[in-house]
């Protein structure tokens, strides 16, 4: 567990954490207001961040773009249209025409999303951890899997999909008993289309987003790569387990499902194959995500004798698809649903 030394950003008071009092310049004891200097506010944003971060399993392939700031609620994303070839030859001495750009706009309205704890006076005075920090721990955690959320609810919403291996066409007949689980050869349909769509890969390859349930199929594969055997361990994305046919994939408990649509009501799991530039996010950085603490006895009259505090966050958010053609969801089932 992190260990927070609160003394290093004590301003002008030396603060007893496991009491949650104070001692003043002149040597007496007096109850800590939970104030806090600049330099820790600026402290647990970044710990609040670097608690978020790990759950955000969704966002790390889109294109990042930071809250617009006294732009209204709005946020632009650009897609460019591919140069066209150009098959006929140079004229010596003959300058060619130039080409413009071809650029598209995105719009995406932010919005925004938060919740907090109330931390009592008692709490705050006799808890041995300081608990100011295991709140902060566990609101990064709340703010990143809710972050993450809206980015897979927006990405399941794709209309590029694939049913299994392509043997059947609709989410309500798949069927884990009809050999309908995730397989090496529908990861191979979902590369091919992406590639007859003329996505480009990420870093070198394509990359999954998976659900444990549907990696346990799919890693039964003799091609399967562990990642941890990877010749270059460098680059390592948040969450990988391996790769095959040139996916890398990304696993996390939170890849959608959709419960009981499939055949008999089974769990029916989106594993999602994306491209470069198939998405959009907002950053979470720069005033994406904040920290919001109140010092007890900030609420004035409605809190008349100093009882509460409390931390909470605030995240402004943002998710859009900007081309279909570079993300494939590709919907199994999984054997679990054979096991229960």
């Amino acid at each position: 567990m992190f260990k927070l030394n609160i003394q290093h950003f004590a301003a002008g008071e030396n603060v007893h954490t496991t009491t949650g009092m104070a001692v003043n310049s002149t040597g007496n004891i007096a109850p800590y207001d939970g104030g806090l200097s600049a330099e820790m506010k600026t402290y647990y944003s970044d710990y609040l961040i670097d608690m978020a971060e790990p759950e955000l399993v969704h966002d790390q392939f889109g294109q990042k773009r930071a809250i617009p700031k006294n732009n209204g609620k709005v946020i632009e994303f650009r897609k460019y249209d591919p140069l066209p070839t150009l098959t006929t030859p140079l004229t010596e001495g003959v300058t060619p025409d130039g080409q413009n750009l071809s650029v598209k706009t995105i719009t995406a309205e932010v919005k925004q999303y938060g919740g907090y704890v109330e931390l009592s006076d008692m709490l705050l005075m006799t808890a041995i951890d300081n608990n100011l920090v295991e709140a902060t721990a566990l609101l990064g955690g709340q703010a990143g899997r809710t972050l993450d959320t809206i980015t897979r609810e927006v990405l399941a919403g794709g209309t590029n999909v694939q049913f299994a291996e392509g043997q059947v066409t609709e989410r309500s007949i798949l069927s884990a008993a009809e050999g309908h689980k995730l397989t090496v050869d529908a990861i191979r349909k979902a590369v091919r289309t992406l590639k007859r769509q003329n996505a480009k890969p990420i870093n070198g390859s394509f990359v999954g987003i998976i659900h444990p349930d549907a990696a346990y199929d799919l890693m039964s594969d003799p091609k399967w790569v562990n990642v941890k055997t990877y010749s270059d361990p460098e680059g390592i994305y948040n969450g990988e387990i391996g790769k095959i046919e040139n996916v890398r994939f990304v696993e996390s408990s939170e890849a959608k499902i959709f419960e009981g649509e499939g055949g008999g009501g089974e769990d029916v799991y989106a594993t999602t194959i994306l491209g470069a530039n198939a998405y959009g996010t907002t950053d979470i950085s720069g005033g994406g995500l904040q920290h919001i603490v109140k010092q007890l006895g900030s609420a004035g009259t409605s809190d008349p004798i100093n009882q509460r505090a409390t931390a909470g966050w605030k995240a402004t958010k943002a998710a859009v698809r900007l081309v279909e053609q570079y993300m494939v969801r590709i919907e199994t089932a999984a054997s679990i649903n054979q096991e229960g």
